[in-house]
């Protein structure tokens, strides 16, 4: 089961819902192999084999931190099948595909849908406020680039 449609914000409110969320579905949710603490190097300064942190995890739509540059996070996850529709009011979303091919379904003001189609080695951004919703027909990794604390800070 998938968390219920939601628009995230940088209000305080936004940390209840998360947390609601968290707990809601924590228990579909695998714990990461290492530690969710950040590491005091961020992931700078060294190799970071991001197929080989995607192997770690245990479930799909868990995304994991592996490094932070400034006020970045990149999060390995793996995915399959459809996520919610949701947007993020305050920032736009980097998708780079690692393995497999990924459909991102768009919906613009007007409710129109239109589709964006990735393989293993492409990305998009997706544009703030834009509602979008992934889709995995087959096991997907990925790696995300979102501003810090929009959600899932675990670190493996």
């Amino acid at each position: 089961m998938k968390p219920s449609p939601q628009t995230f914000n940088t209000s305080g409110l936004r940390i209840l819902k998360l947390a609601a969320v968290f707990n809601t579905y924590s228990s579909t949710m695998s714990a990461p192999t290492q530690t969710s603490l950040a590491p005091t190097n961020r992931g700078q300064g060294q190799s970071i084999d991001l197929l080989g942190k995607i192997a770690q995890l245990q479930g799909h739509w868990q995304p994991r931190v592996v490094a932070e540059m400034n006020d970045y996070q990149f999060k390995v996850v793996k995915i399959a099948g459809e996520f919610m529709w949701h947007q993020h009011s305050d920032t736009d979303e980097t998708f780079i595909v690692l393995d497999g091919q990924l459909r991102i379904d768009l919906r613009d003001a007007s409710g129109s849908i239109r589709a964006i189609d990735l393989q293993a080695g492409q990305m998009a951004v997706i544009p703030q406020g834009m509602e979008h919703k992934p889709c995995a027909l087959a096991e997907v990794k990925l790696l995300l680039i979102e501003p810090r604390g929009v959600a899932n800070d675990l670190w493996i």
